[in-house]
């Protein structure tokens, strides 16, 4: 019976990524809308979820105000998946003109400096996107992905990503050590993007995230003590039509992995407090 389902989600994805890209872009809007107005009616575990985590993000919220702060949670969040089906079929130039920036001078600075450069991200608006940004505008990303179930659907995410100029690694099982790997890369004056806002190993590190116990994962804040490279903490929202990606300074690398990986908390939590329908946390990650 998993079997079954497993294959069931991925034909839905094989499907999705053919027919979404086919449809006018006005009728995909409206679908996904209803999608998302549907979900929040149903009111699943996900969006419960969700409601959690931004009742902790804007804990002086009504009833009413937290009802509708969840509602454009979720249109953001179907957004993301639009996005996913049809940015294969955008040009460089749509990809590239619908991104906006704020403080690329510290993300460029960095890079410029020749040690590689690390930007930890959460799950805000569409980093995908600005992946394929940064690849076309001179700093191709690598990254690592988790491991989807089946192994076709992650096959299909991990082509996804590589199509956006994206080179991707496992997270788990891969024939190399993801770490080595992208050491390698910083070493040589590479670009590297982690989503760092939920920790999957269960041994990350301890923050303190919105007054609340959490933990995030130590990968960035290792590397760039590994390798000299810069931490560049980054938050991404929608704004109409375009997609804003906003550079935070540079995590200094003192007080060692637990006090870089708070730093970046903090500037997640600076960007997802401006934002929060933006940010897409269907899962637990808040400790109490």
């Amino acid at each position: 019976m998993e079997g079954l389902k497993q294959r069931a989600v991925d034909a839905a994805f094989a499907l999705a990524w053919t027919l979404v890209r086919r449809l006018p872009e006005r009728t995909v809007s409206w679908l996904f809308h209803r999608a998302a107005d549907r979900t929040v009616r149903r009111n699943g575990r996900g969006v419960r979820r969700l409601r959690g985590n931004l009742a902790v993000v804007r804990p002086e919220a009504t009833a009413a105000e937290l009802d509708a702060l969840v509602h454009a949670g979720m249109r953001s969040y179907l957004r993301y998946w639009q996005e996913t089906f049809r940015l294969p079929e955008w040009s460089d130039e749509e990809i590239v003109n619908s991104v906006r920036t704020v403080n690329e001078k510290l993300l460029r600075d960095a890079h410029a400096a020749g040690r590689g450069v690390i930007c930890a991200l959460p799950h805000l608006a569409n980093y995908d996107h600005a992946g394929a940004w940064a690849g076309l505008t001179g700093m191709p990303v690598s990254t690592v992905a988790e491991r989807l179930k089946p192994e076709s659907l992650f096959d299909r995410f991990i082509e996804y990503r590589k199509k956006l100029g994206m080179e991707v690694l496992p997270l788990t099982g891969g024939d190399d050590d993801v770490t080595a790997v992208l050491a390698d890369r910083l070493r040589a004056g590479g670009f590297v993007c982690l989503v760092a806002d939920r920790d999957l190993s269960e041994r990350g590190i301890p923050v303190t995230f919105f007054g609340r116990p959490s933990r995030m994962p130590v990968g960035p804040a290792a590397l760039s003590l590994k390798t000299g490279a810069p931490l560049v903490p980054a938050t991404l929202h929608y704004d109409g039509p375009d997609l804003v990606i906003t550079f935070h300074d540079a995590i200094e690398p003192d007080g060692g992995a637990a006090a870089m990986t708070q730093r970046c908390a903090d500037a997640f939590a600076v960007g997802i407090a401006a934002h929060p329908q933006d940010w897409h946390m269907l899962q637990r990650i808040f400790l109490n």
